[in-house]
């Protein structure tokens, strides 16, 4: 039976852990052709790049700081030298707040903890919130995004082909609660978005995001130690009572990413267990 992505070479940043491991995978069990796992993290993403292969596929790991230009440039170069082309863009790196380290549990837990004590005095962390800070995330989150799908769009565009571009927002951003830097980022992702997806319509590459809610990954992983009296309702928010499983963003991106979504542009997907019904 012939896959989903038979054929189809894909780029995946971030793709060392979480939504774009999960989706490195699921790309490879569906006949991808080739994938190109880019991440500033070797050793987890060579762990994606034997996965991908445990799956059948064939994958290479391009080391990738998601700011640099040159580094979104030369991941192209190294995707069309190994497998001859580009199919698929899904931009997985990001940040939660500045410094952040993809595994740093500690970090996470300073950072609930903050959120924590500032819950009734929410002015607190926005009017000290400094200015590096925010640059920092947006740097990776929204710049970040930016210079791979420009780095992915001009050899599609060279080339002639058409394509998929997938980008990864978050719910956080159509909410107005939560850490400044990380929703103004993904809300300029999902604007980025939209953008991309008019002016490269017409060159057959089209572009959507996916939003993904409160997903069980590395970034997360401290949620489940909240307190009970901020657990319980954080839980209620979602209807379906859980978090997501990275797998579960994988599939909307292998929907995205295949033919199945054919005049799917300028779209947001929210896998978020109900978070959003309206």
């Amino acid at each position: 039976m012939a896959g989903r992505l038979d054929g189809k070479v894909a780029v995946i940043t971030g793709g060392g852990n979480g939504l774009g491991r999960a989706s490195a995978v699921r790309f490879a069990e569906e006949g991808a052709a080739g994938i190109v796992v880019a991440d500033v993290l070797e050793g987890p993403a060579l762990e994606t790049v034997a996965l991908v292969e445990a799956a059948g596929g064939a994958a290479v790991f391009v080391p990738l700081d998601a700011t640099s230009r040159v580094d979104n440039e030369a991941m192209v170069t190294t995707a069309v030298e190994r497998f001859g082309h580009i199919d698929v863009l899904l931009t997985a790196a990001g940040v939660s707040h500045g410094g952040y380290r993809s595994g740093d549990l500690d970090a996470s837990r300073k950072r609930m903890l903050d959120r924590v004590d500032n819950v009734t005095t929410p002015w607190v962390p926005f009017l000290e919130l400094s200015v590096d800070e925010f640059q920092a995330v947006l740097d990776v989150n929204l710049t970040g995004t930016l210079l791979a799908v420009q780095a992915v769009a001009a050899h599609l565009v060279e080339a002639e082909r058409p394509g998929s571009i997938i980008t990864v927002a978050s719910i956080m951003a159509r909410s107005d609660t939560g850490p400044v830097p990380y929703n103004v980022s993904k809300a300029g992702v999902w604007m980025l978005t939209k953008i991309a997806a008019r002016v490269l319509a017409p060159r057959r590459i089209r572009v959507n995001a996916i939003g993904p809610g409160y997903v069980s990954t590395n970034m997360t992983a401290a949620l489940t130690e909240m307190p009970p009296e901020l657990l319980g309702p954080f839980m209620a928010a979602i209807p379906m009572g859980r978090l997501g499983e990275p797998v579960e963003i994988a599939n909307t991106a292998l929907f995205l990413a295949s033919d199945e979504s054919s005049y799917f542009t300028g779209e947001l997907l929210h896998p978020d267990g109900g978070f959003f019904t309206g």
